[in-house]
């Protein structure tokens, strides 16, 4: 598992609005059961609204999607089988959106 990878959403029942899961937790981080990981939303779902900053608009398959940084949750590693890709090139938009959840800058 790598940082930014991107996994389809294991819950059926919301993978409508959220098909994907992105994995953020650093490597480093490796010996527990657990990895931190944020939705990524249909924009369509999310009235074409986003937050600038907070939910940043993420491209991914063509498609926007929000990314959903109030949702940050972690889940069962297992859950998350085979990465269908990565979002690593937009790391920083992503680690500025958890910045701004956390410290408000």
């Amino acid at each position: 598992m790598s940082q930014f990878d991107v996994y389809i959403n294991p819950s059926k029942k919301s993978r409508d609005a959220y098909p994907y899961i992105i994995d953020i937790q650093n490597a480093l981080i490796s010996n527990i059961i657990t990895r931190i990981v944020i939705p990524l939303g249909k924009l369509s779902h999310f009235r074409n609204e986003q937050m600038d900053g907070l939910t940043p608009l993420i491209e991914y398959e063509k498609e926007q999607y929000i990314l959903l940084t109030p949702q940050i949750a972690s889940m069962p590693a297992k859950l998350l089988k085979d990465p269908v890709g990565s979002v690593e090139p937009l790391r920083d938009e992503i680690i500025a959106a958890i910045d701004l959840a956390i410290t408000g800058i």
